[in-house]
C-alpha cells in the first residue's frame, strides 16, 4: 500500500508516519509513505529525522493549494491521509484568511486530485471543534456542525467538502474527528507544550479566563491507532470520532503540569479569555469502538509524565522553534 500523507511533517502527521514506518500500526507494516508538506512554521523535517533514511519513505515539499504540485506528486499512490491544515485557534482569530485557503480550498484541491488520479481511499483528519461547545453529555457523529472559531469553521467547511465529493463523485472517503491531542513533537504554541517548556524555564504560563474550559485529552499514539483502523476498516462515507477518555479543565491540566515540573501556582498568569472560546468539548467513541474495536491504550497520567520528560530531554528540538515563533 502506498500512502500519501499531507502535513506529514507536523505534529500528528509525523507521529502517524513514524508509527507506520516503525511497524507500530497493525496492517500498515509494509506500507510505503510519501510525505507531502509545505513546511510552514509548524512543520519541520526534524520531526521525520528518525525515519528519513528508511527505503519506504519519501518526502516531497509541496502545497495542497497548488493543483500542479499535487498532479506531479500524487500518481501511483493508493490512499491519501490528509492531515495538512492550519490548526491554531488563536491565529485564526487574528487572521482567518489562511485558514480558509488551506483548510477549505486546499482540501478541495486535494479531493479533485484524488478523483483525477483514482486514489482508492481518502482519509480526512478533522476535529471535535466543528461541533461547537457542549455543556454536558457527549457528541456523536450525527450532531450538527456548529463551529464557533474561524479555525473550527474552516475545518467544518473541509468536512462538508469531503462529504460532497463522496456523495457527488463517489469518492471513497472517511473522516475522523479527534479530541485534543498531546504527545512528543507538539509545536510549542499549543497549551501543553507551551506550558511545559515555559515551566521548565521558570517562566509564567497564560491561563485563559477562569481556567474552567474543559477538554478531552487524547494521546497522539492512540489517535494514530484510531486513524489506522479507520483507514483500513472504516465504512465509506462515514465519520468516526476518536477520543481519549480523560476530561480536564484547563486549570486542572495546569495544576498537573505544575506538579510534573516541580513549580507552583505563582507562575500562573490569568489572561483575558480567547474570543469565542468554547467552554467544553466531549466526543462519544461508541461508534469507532463498536465497529472497529478502538480503545485508548495510553493512561493519561503516564502519557503526560512521558511528555514532560520528552520536552525536558529534547531542548534542541523545541528551543529553536520557540525562538523562531517568538513564543
Amino acid at each position: 500500500m502506498k500512502l500519501f500523507v499531507t502535513g506529514g511533517a507536523g505534529f500528528i502527521g509525523s507521529n502517524f508516519v513514524r508509527m507506520a514506518l516503525d511497524g507500530r500500526l497493525p496492517g500498515l507494516e509494509d506500507a510505503s509513505v510519501t510525505v507531502f508538506d509545505a513546511l510552514t512554521y509548524s512543520g519541520t523535517l526534524t520531526n521525520l529525522a528518525t525515519v528519513a533514511d528508511q527505503p519506504r519513505f519519501q518526502f516531497i515539499q509541496g502545497d495542497i493549494r497548488h493543483s500542479a504540485e499535487l498532479d506531479a506528486a500524487l500518481p501511483g499512490h493508493d490512499v491519501i491521509v490528509h492531515f495538512a491544515a492550519e490548526s491554531h485557534v488563536d491565529r485564526s482569530v487574528t487572521d482567518a484568511g489562511i485558514f480558509v485557503e488551506t483548510n477549505v480550498l486546499g482540501t478541495q484541491k486535494l479531493l479533485e486530485a484524488a478523483k483525477a488520479h483514482r486514489v482508492s481511499r481518502f482519509v480526512h483528519i478533522s476535529t471535535d471543534e466543528v461541533y461547537g461547545s457542549i455543556d454536558e453529555g457527549e457528541w456523536d457523529e450525527n450532531e450538527p456542525l456548529w463551529p464557533n472559531s474561524p479555525y473550527a469553521a474552516s475545518k467544518a467547511g473541509s468536512d462538508l467538502m469531503v462529504r460532497a465529493y463522496h456523495r457527488t463523485h463517489g469518492l471513497d472517503t472517511v473522516t475522523t474527528r479527534c479530541s485534543n491531542n498531546y504527545g512528543p513533537y507538539h509545536f510549542p504554541e499549543k497549551v501543553i507544550p507551551l506550558f511545559v517548556t515555559n515551566l521548565l524555564d521558570g517562566l509564567s504560563v497564560p491561563l485563559y479566563g477562569d481556567g474552567g474550559n474543559q477538554r478531552d485529552w487524547l494521546h497522539v499514539d492512540d489517535h494514530c491507532r484510531g486513524i489506522a483502523l479507520v483507514l483500513q476498516h472504516g465504512r465509506s462515507g462515514e465519520i468516526y470520532n476518536i477520543g481519549g477518555g480523560t476530561e480536564l479543565s484547563n486549570k486542572e491540566l495546569t495544576d498537573l503540569l505544575l506538579r510534573a515540573t516541580e513549580r507552583d501556582d505563582s507562575l500562573i498568569t490569568y489572561v483575558d479569555d480567547r474570543l469565542g472560546h468554547d467552554r467544553r468539548y466531549c466526543v462519544s467513541i461508541d461508534k469507532i469502538s463498536s465497529e472497529l474495536g478502538y480503545t485508548p491504550q495510553v493512561v493519561f497520567t503516564e502519557g503526560l509524565a512521558a511528555v514532560v520528560e520528552w520536552y525536558r530531554q529534547n531542548r534542541a528540538w523545541w528551543e529553536p522553534l520557540k525562538a523562531r515563533a517568538a513564543l
